[in-house]
């Protein structure tokens, strides 16, 4: 099992040099990735419809694709990886860009995690259709694909046209993986069908994500997939839990069939970065060696 961080963006301050020091010490501390997710606006909640989602415009949000340019430089051996950025609201050659050069500039250490999103406000401003994005989002992983991979691409249907052209440079991984966030029915079947692994995201480990467990399981089998090469990252919150729960959790997972798990320190009481550091510090010491 390969174990990660999960950057407590919404506690943690835009000071560099303390991002800098969470970075390398995550990566001194032996785990294996660092993980960001994405929200490119917060909105205020009471509008119609309703925002039920976790997260407003009083939440910070670094935004991945730069910040990860950023950690590509202080780190040296740390996986970088979203877990979600948010696909159908982002021009899709755009992100085939940003993500190779991702790619390049961190010596082939990029995991890109996709998503669908909650924030109808966010579609609006960016200009894309909220009701179309489940749709939409397969082509989208064709497109990243094919640009990852080929040196020139001719793709045409009515979202693009991509008329014999290419990224330069083009990324060290061909293609970059890519992983599915997503707990519906829906998510899970294009997951096993179209992705390199799922991201189970916070939920504990009961009888709930076993189910979904077995769904994309047969799911994989149903697609000719094997699900022995198909990956797993769950996060594990340390809010409210004490370090006895917390190796609990990993266990289980792991009994699970989990490839990964990431220690998530928000909304733990931690009032500092250095609160967060000493906090995965303690997750990584549990876990031994």
């Amino acid at each position: 099992m390969q174990y990660g961080v999960v950057f407590p963006q919404i506690e943690f301050g835009n000071d560099p040099q303390a991002i800098k020091d969470y970075a390398q010490a995550a990566e001194a501390l032996g785990y294996d990735y660092l993980l960001v997710y994405d929200h490119v606006l917060g909105a205020h909640p009471n509008r119609e419809p309703k925002l039920t989602g976790p997260y407003t415009h009083q939440d910070p949000f670094h935004e991945p694709m730069v910040l990860f340019g950023f950690l590509a430089a202080v780190t040296t051996r740390l996986q970088l990886t979203t877990g979600i950025v948010i696909l159908p609201q982002r021009q899709t050659v755009l992100v085939a860009k940003q993500a190779a050069e991702i790619d390049v500039l961190s010596s082939g250490r990029l995991r890109l995690g996709i998503g669908l999103g909650w924030n109808y406000v966010e579609y609006d401003a960016l200009g894309e259709n909220f009701q179309t994005r489940g749709r939409r989002v397969e082509e989208q992983v064709e497109v990243l694909r094919k640009l990852w991979t080929q040196p020139l691409v001719t793709h045409r249907s009515d979202r693009f046209v991509i008329d014999n052209a290419g990224l330069n440079p083009m990324p060290v991984q061909r293609p970059i993986p890519i992983w599915f966030g997503g707990w519906t029915e829906p998510s899970l079947k294009r997951a096993a069908r179209l992705g390199d692994g799922w991201l189970a995201g916070g939920k504990p480990p009961d009888d709930l994500m076993k189910r979904s467990i077995e769904l994309l399981h047969t799911s994989l089998e149903e697609a000719g997939r094997d699900p022995n090469n198909f990956g797993i990252d769950p996060w594990i919150s340390v809010q409210g839990l004490n370090k006895e729960e917390w190796h609990r959790r990993v266990q289980a997972w792991r009994a699970l069939g989990a490839t990964h798990a990431a220690v998530d320190t928000m909304r733990a009481g931690f009032t500092s970065p250095q609160a967060h550091i000493d906090a995965i510090r303690s997750f990584r010491e549990l876990l031994g060696s």
